[in-house]
């Protein structure tokens, strides 16, 4: 089954249904139906067949939803384009990953043209969602295609998407992710989770990253996504109780900006299901905050896109013990590995470790994708044995259930002893005062490194830098407290809403050995 398999099997039961919703308007099944067809051809008349990189530069929209369901039934290959990242850095994104047709949303022709000019390889520019002096609009593009498309020769082998890796040390790599991929990922999220009839689905990470796919997990059930043009943590409060909102999708960061918002007492939250978690790790306090205010419907998802979305998974019946009591060292984890997921944890010498232990998390299986467009030496560094290799820190006890430590690239080597920035994340987080934070290593002439908090406080907290120090001091001793903590209005993000420490290193490290890799 490929995703668009999924989507025809909810327009052949619920054609009634409402597949998309957004503020400018909504698609039944079957009438999204009827648009991805035309898509489809239109882009085979076109040229753009079967195995074709097409980029999509448009915002979260019930239209952008549709036509990367064109995109999937032509059997072409998806380059997400985030519109939060700089043009030049999507113009190189499209050029090193062979893009050939851009597809955009008027709210960013200037940056289409942009990158059509800096890419040779792009034939065209069509923009989706109105008419335009810039290249084709969608509504003329399709005049001439028929509202059926045959479907595609394919196999599950064969390429869906091409996924930018964060890249925040130099240009992304492109993650190769095929159809096998992909439907052992739903399998995953089917076995583990709910996807009845008549969920409806909050769209508000960014469609370029998991929310995109999520979304999609709704479809053979005839499920609604409900599509948030903008991040703002008031309208999700808003919308999960307007809208009887069962599953959505968000980062950390995100979750901590909604807990803190003034209005979240004020809204039913009882439509939920799954309140998802993913991408970063999630600070322990701020997962037992969430549970009181949303209920015991907190869920996560631990994935990257060389395994997307879904190695390990816990779901609420995961952490609550037979009184519905939390069991908070469950709650802190990440889950169990999924069941279509072989998961362990490695040794320094890439050997299996026993329950207790930290080493790195591996995984092999189905969901793992076959390796990284065009280069096969970065395939090769995270591949060994036939398990592939996270880059994440992680002990798994008894039970099952995996606790990250902290990213491997991450931990700081300070007067010969190890100390991992999560740990101390995780406390500083238990704070009152403090809604985020990041824990990095800087250079220090004596030890190495020395370890500096940086700390964003929750709108109007106040708080000394000596009482978060000692706090830390007294729970984890001298060597892992930082030497110093320094406080700032916000903390420098991804695209995707993830702290970006390289950032935070690079103001230290410049000019020195280390460097902020």
């Amino acid at each position: 089954m490929r995703i668009i398999d999924f989507f025809d099997k909810g327009a052949a039961l619920y054609p009634e249904n409402i597949a998309f919703v957004d503020a400018a308007g909504q698609f039944s099944y079957r009438e999204a139906s009827r648009q991805t067809h035309s898509i489809a051809s239109a882009l085979h008349s076109n040229g753009f067949g079967k195995g074709s990189h097409v980029g999509i530069l448009a915002p979260n929209s019930s239209i952008t939803f549709v036509v990367l369901l064109g995109v999937y039934r032509a059997a072409a290959v998806w380059l997400p384009i985030n519109p939060r990242n700089p043009a030049a850095v999507n113009a190189d994104f499209m050029d090193r990953f062979d893009g050939k047709l851009l597809l955009y949303h008027s709210a960013y022709a200037a940056q289409a043209r942009e990158i059509v000019a800096k890419v040779p390889t792009i034939r065209l520019a069509v923009c989706i969602d109105a008419s335009s002096d810039f290249g084709a609009s969608l509504p003329g593009w399709m005049r001439e295609a028929d509202d059926s498309f045959p479907s595609v020769d394919h196999s599950m082998e064969e390429v869906l998407s091409i996924f930018p890796t964060g890249g925040t040390t130099g240009p992304s790599k492109g993650v190769v992710i095929s159809h096998r991929n992909i439907a052992t990922s739903f399998a995953n999220f089917y076995a583990h989770f709910n996807y009845h009839d008549n969920t409806r689905h909050l769209v508000v990470a960014p469609m370029t990253h998991s929310a995109g796919v999520l979304g999609c997990l709704h479809f053979a059930r005839g499920g609604t996504n409900v599509i948030m043009a903008t991040v703002d943590p008031g309208g999700i409060l808003r919308a999960i109780q307007e809208q009887a909102i069962t599953h959505l999708f968000v980062p950390p960061t995100l979750l901590y900006m909604m807990l803190v918002h003034p209005d979240v007492a004020l809204y039913d939250y009882s439509s939920l299901q799954h309140f998802l978690i993913g991408a970063a790790p999630t600070s322990l306090e701020k997962l037992k905050q969430a549970v009181e205010v949303f209920g015991p419907v907190m869920s996560e998802a631990y994935g990257q896109s060389e395994a997307p979305s879904i190695i390990t998974a816990k779901a609420p019946w995961d952490y609550l013990d037979d009184n519905g009591a939390v069991i908070e060292s469950r709650l802190k984890s990440i889950g169990r590995p999924a069941v279509f997921n072989q998961v362990a944890i490695m040794g320094d010498e890439d050997e299996v470790i026993g329950a207790g232990e930290a080493g790195e998390i591996v995984i092999r299986g189905d969901l793992v994708t076959p390796g990284y467009y065009k280069n096969p030496s970065a395939s090769a560094e995270v591949r060994k044995g036939g398990w592939h290799y996270t880059g994440d820190i992680g002990v798994m006890d008894e039970e099952g259930f995996v606790t990250i430590v902290d990213r491997k690239k991450d931990m700081i080597i300070t007067g010969g002893f190890n100390v991992f920035p999560n740990e101390i994340e995780q406390l500083l987080c238990t704070h009152s005062a403090v809604q985020d934070c990041a824990v990095i290593g800087i250079p220090d002439e004596k030890w190495g490194e020395r370890v500096l908090g940086v700390v964003q406080l929750k709108p109007k907290a106040q708080c000394q830098e000596t009482e978060l120090l000692n706090m830390i001091r007294q729970r984890l001793g001298s060597v892992k407290a930082p030497k110093n903590i320094e406080f700032r209005r916000d903390l420098p993000r991804s695209p995707n809403g993830k702290v970006l420490k390289t950032e935070l290193r690079k103001a230290y490290w410049e000019g020195q050995s280390r460097g902020v890799s």
